[in-house]
């Protein structure tokens, strides 16, 4: 590739240098410990990550997570981060990662996908001024840096730009090492199973074809194949699981309506000139942008910084002004990216275009409740392109004509404009008023800047990028620096050290440890305590019969009523099998403990005095206790038909004693013979396997108070046997007489292969599959 930038290929290391420098500066305040990424990536990702760790550290296997809604079937979990090769690392090699760990994963990623587009502009031999701007407006601006919260879209879109990097290689000049990175990437971007890693997917296919227009096809046709090849191995079992998961769990296909909701209000790409206009930094009552429904109006869910997209006022101008008024970006190396940035914008915009109606018959977009969620793409893009804008104007832009001087000061000006208009519009003026002032003084320092930069360019190219980066640097950090919705103290999260001493679980700890016996495994619940609380068993090593997680395994939520979430009490809903704390479920899962951010008779309105027994009032809940709550194992003596389907619907429970009795699929299994009682004691129990030894004098069945899953396997002896599903959601096996050893194991390597197979006996044959 020749240097189209005489001169500025030598500068690179240099700029590298100093990108890395203004990016560590940009991650300090997460980095230094002074602040961590809140919400879901902590109420969510941080607790997967601590299961992950002590799993891979402990010798265990992490692909069933015991501490969630009774069980959770964890490989196929597109956030467990399992297959997130990132994180995966941080588990198996940092001992006990804690939050600041978690956070410089994210930040190192992202850094890493700036790093990325930088070396494409090197390929192309664009001038590295606009490689740095590019670079630190897609790590640190846009959707990236106001939804560092949503940690797995984050590292999608980081995989994107590594992708974008060996894709363009092997348009521009072929081979077979760029295929098989750009497949490695390609893969691990799509191993995200979230919507910005399908979005992304369609850009880098629009773009593919563009490229293929340009290139030689013969020359490239065998480079591509290996990036496809390379692509399918590395999703090819983690999507099966996905899809498998997705046929037993509650995780719907979402409407049009449903979606449309979470479309982004055009009003939200003012933005992306001023970056606090609505007040998204501030406090809650103080946002007036949109989704603001009483200030706009409107059914839409979004949160307030899902609707936030500053890239920096260096990029807006090179993308607004000289890339758009000036024409710079509709040359031809620049049409596919730009064709591809329309339709992002047209997607995010979801239901205020007729785009995204079109869009929705695409397979897989019913998949995705937010078409806002192209925020994350089309940012991307505009940092590409707007750096694109930028080094033309340092290198080829000498001559000042019309359209290189008013055009992009008039466009700049009607966009800040537009800003001052819809803040006059909605009456916010006042209050929009500083938000307006640092935007104005950014974009004023930011075309100084850019003077500045291209007349040192020829000459003092070090200097030019030093001003470069100084610029996007200070602008970042006033504009998208750290606030509540990206950024919050430490302590806020002390619930989630290993070592806290918060009082509520200092005493669950204690309480389990008093009842733990031979025999059973209590579980808690953590119901209305707040949005940080329900994933914490995965961090202490409690169970909870709840969680936090929209994907769970349908049979459970129907039983159960488990919602994904249960910070408040309207989130605590209950099932005709599950109607209250006082009920035969409750006991047969062990529930022994309850912690509650309000009195339990606010939501359980069934329970009468007696029922749960209230153990304390600490600062975080008020604390109960089931003294009902059965062991985890039961050496039943007895067994009984049942029609599982009909007790869910009903919750109608027939009279038995589950200590004596256990409850069968069928009408042919009841077996009432008199048998000696016997028992059972719990050898082991890990994610994946649990032992047991059993005395059955008479022989019975052996009950797993855990939830079933026809993944998992049982021996008897160290011979196969059925596992059964008892008592509508349980496991359970039948025993011979005698003394026995039982393990029962998670066997996902066999249970993929009898999916596969099932399924394309079903396909292809149209036989029914096994029971």
């Amino acid at each position: 590739m020749l240097d189209r930038t005489p001169g500025a290929r030598g500068h690179y290391p240099a700029a590298f240098f100093i990108y890395a420098l203004a990016a560590l500066a940009l991650a300090s305040p997460w980095l230094s410990g002074r602040y961590t990424i809140p919400w879901d990536a902590k109420a969510h990702f941080y607790p997967q990550l601590v299961f992950l760790a002590k799993a891979l550290q402990n010798g265990e296997s992490p692909f069933w997570n015991p501490d969630v809604f009774a069980g959770s079937f964890h490989i196929a979990d597109p956030q467990s981060l399992i297959f997130t090769l990132p994180f995966w690392l941080v588990a198996k090699f940092v001992r006990d990662p804690g939050f600041i760990a978690a956070d410089a994963t994210v930040f190192v990623m992202i850094a890493l996908g700036g790093a990325a587009i930088m070396l494409h502009f090197r390929d192309r031999g664009w001038h590295p001024a606009g490689a740095i701007v590019a670079a630190l407006s897609f790590a640190f601006g846009g959707s990236a840096a106001w939804r560092v919260q949503h940690v797995g879209e984050v590292l999608s879109l980081a995989f994107f730009a590594i992708t974008f990097l060996f894709l363009a290689r092997v348009l521009q000049r072929g081979g077979l090492i760029n295929g098989v990175c750009a497949g490695l990437f390609a893969g691990l971007m799509l191993i995200g199973r979230d919507q910005i890693a399908y979005l992304c997917a369609i850009v880098l296919a629009i773009y593919a074809v563009g490229g293929l227009l340009e290139a030689r096809a013969r020359r490239v046709v065998g480079s591509l194949a290996a990036a496809a090849i390379t692509g399918l191995a590395v999703i090819a079992v983690p999507i099966l699981l996905t899809i498998i998961l997705a046929q037993e769990s509650t995780r719907v296909l979402i409407d049009f309506q449903g979606a449309a909701r979470g479309s982004l209000h055009p009003a939200a790409l003012l933005t992306a000139v001023v970056a606090n206009l609505y007040g998204v930094d501030g406090p809650l009552q103080s946002f007036w942008g949109p989704p603001s429904q009483q200030v706009w109006g409107g059914d839409y869910n979004l949160a307030r910084n899902m609707a936030s997209i500053y890239l920096g006022a260096l990029p807006l101008i090179g993308f607004l002004g000289f890339g758009l008024a000036a024409a710079a970006l509709f040359r031809r190396e620049m049409a596919a990216l730009l064709i591809a940035f329309v339709l992002m914008v047209l997607y995010a915009l979801g239901d205020f275009t007729p785009f995204f109606r079109l869009a929705f018959h695409l397979p897989g977009v019913d998949l995705f409740r937010r078409p806002s969620d192209a925020t994350f793409p089309l940012c991307a893009l505009a940092s590409i392109m707007g750096g694109y804008a930028v080094h033309l104007y340092v290198t080829q832009m000498r001559r000042q004509t019309f359209a290189h001087i008013v055009l992009p000061v008039l466009a700049i000006a009607l966009a800040f404009g537009g800003a001052v208009a819809v803040a006059w519009w909605k009456g916010r003026l006042e209050q929009a008023a500083m938000p307006l002032a640092v935007a104005g003084a950014c974009l004023l320092v930011s075309m100084i800047t850019l003077w500045l930069a291209r007349l040192f360019a020829p000459e003092r190219g070090t200097t030019a990028l030093v001003l470069v980066a100084l610029c996007m640097a200070g602008d970042l950090a006033l504009s998208n620096g750290p606030n509540e919705s990206t950024a919050l103290p430490p302590a806020h999260y002390d619930v989630m050290r290993p070592d806290t001493n918060n009082e509520t679980i200092s005493l669950l700890r204690q309480r389990l440890a008093e009842t733990a016996g031979p025999d059973r495994i209590d579980r808690v619940e953590l119901a209305a305590v707040g949005f940080d609380w329900p994933n914490l068993g995965m961090i202490h090593g409690f169970q909870h019969d709840l969680g936090y997680n929209p994907v769970r395994l349908a049979w459970y939520v129907e039983a159960t009523g488990a919602q994904d979430h249960v910070a408040t009490i309207e989130q605590r809903h209950f099932s005709p099998l599950f109607p209250s704390y006082r009920s035969l479920l409750a006991d047969m899962l062990g529930l022994r403990f309850i912690a509650s951010g309000v009195p339990l008779n606010e939501f359980d309105k069934t329970l009468k005095r007696g029922d749960l027994v209230e153990v304390a009032r600490t600062k975080d809940a008020y604390v109960y206790e089931n003294p009902r709550a059965l062991p985890r194992v039961l050496l039943t003596t007895k067994s009984r038909g049942a029609d599982f389907g009909d007790l869910m619907k009903t919750g109608a429970w027939p009279a038995f004693n589950p200590r004596e009795t256990v409850l069968l699929e069928g009408a042919d299994v009841t077996d009432a013979r008199a048998r000696r009682a016997g028992s059972a004691r719990i050898l082991a129990y890990e994610n994946t396997q649990v032992r047991v030894a059993v005395d059955a004098p008479d022989g019975g069945w052996l009950v797993l108070n855990d939830v079933w899953h026809p993944w998992w396997r049982v021996e008897v002896d160290g011979a196969p046997a059925q596992m059964l599903r008892a008592n509508v959601i349980f496991r359970a096996v039948a025993l011979p007489p005698g003394a026995r050893q039982v393990r029962f194991f998670f066997d996902p390597a066999r249970g993929l292969r009898t999916s596969v197979s099932e399924a394309f006996a079903k396909t292809w044959t149209g036989a029914k599959p096994r029971n």
